[in-house]
């Protein structure tokens, strides 16, 4: 279990996240057009999770366009966007913005993918939603970074999550 805060009032997750150097566990999320994907998805491409409570916040908005800007830059990239929101509101939100560069991925079906990684709040008004993290993995699906954002309503740390990427 980990501790973060909201708005400075402590709130706890179900777990930790995966340890930095093992294989990143599988799941099966729903994209935006309703279809199941999983992490062999995107075999041989690095992957940023980019993990947040609601994309219908502004700081988790914030980060869905600032992966699509930087990582897009990147070569054999992707950006998987996940959280508990409907894959509609997924949809809605990256139209509007002309999101293109991210993969949106929604955990509502049964939420194993926030158990699975650690990450789901057990506690506090934001309860069974996700934290806001992020995790990177390698080509193989190893992980190489995370960070879990000690306060919620704070952006992760864009610059230490694409440096990751690039130390390979």
């Amino acid at each position: 279990m980990a501790t973060v805060t909201l708005k400075g009032d402590p709130i706890n997750t179900s777990g930790s996240l995966p340890a930095i150097g093992t294989k990143a566990p599988d799941f099966l999320l729903t994209a935006t057009d309703l279809s199941t994907h999983s992490l062999s998805n995107y075999k041989g491409s690095k992957l940023v999770l980019n993990i947040f409570p609601s994309i219908d916040t502004g700081t988790c908005a914030q980060s869905v366009r600032t992966f699509n800007q930087e990582a897009s830059e990147l070569e054999n990239t992707k950006v998987l966007c996940i959280s508990h929101d409907l894959p509609f509101a997924h949809a809605r939100f990256c139209g509007a913005e002309g999101l293109n560069d991210v993969i949106s991925l929604s955990d509502y079906k049964d939420g194993s993918f926030g158990k699975d990684y650690g990450l789901n709040f057990i506690d506090g008004p934001l309860e069974t939603l996700h934290s806001r993290c992020v995790v990177v993995l390698d080509e193989n699906h190893i992980v190489k970074y995370t960070e879990q954002v000690s306060e919620t309503v704070d952006e992760p740390n864009y610059k230490a999550a694409l440096e990751a990427l690039l130390d390979e």
